[in-house]
């Protein structure tokens, strides 16, 4: 019998900002009038995306989100944020702690 997973967390929509622009460049009319170019930006994790490329805002917006979700920015911020909500971010601190002891560290004086 299959174990039954739990969802840890999900974000939506609103957990991230989309901005449309006029994405300029050849194409003429079409491209300097329409609002097509999208933006999208994961304010927690600092991670931002665009998609300029297509006619369609629907398809850009789709497009600008996957690149965004594919940053290394938002990739770090998942892992971190996963570690805290299974409560492995204490483990996470106290090894950061332990590397950053005097005698790990190398410090150098340029004169």
């Amino acid at each position: 019998m299959a174990k039954e997973m739990k969802l840890l967390f999900s974000l939506t929509r609103k957990d991230f900002v989309f901005e449309t622009f006029c994405t300029g460049g050849k194409g003429g009319q079409h491209r300097n009038a329409r609002q097509n170019g999208v933006r999208c930006i994961h304010p927690p994790s600092g991670a931002r995306a665009e998609h300029r490329d297509g006619r369609d805002q629907f398809k850009n917006k789709q497009a600008a989100f996957e690149k965004c979700v594919n940053t290394p920015a938002f990739k770090a911020w998942h892992k971190v944020e996963v570690a805290r909500r299974l409560g492995q971010e204490v483990d996470i601190e106290s090894r950061v702690d332990a590397m950053m002891k005097s005698e790990n560290l190398k410090i150098e004086y340029m004169e």
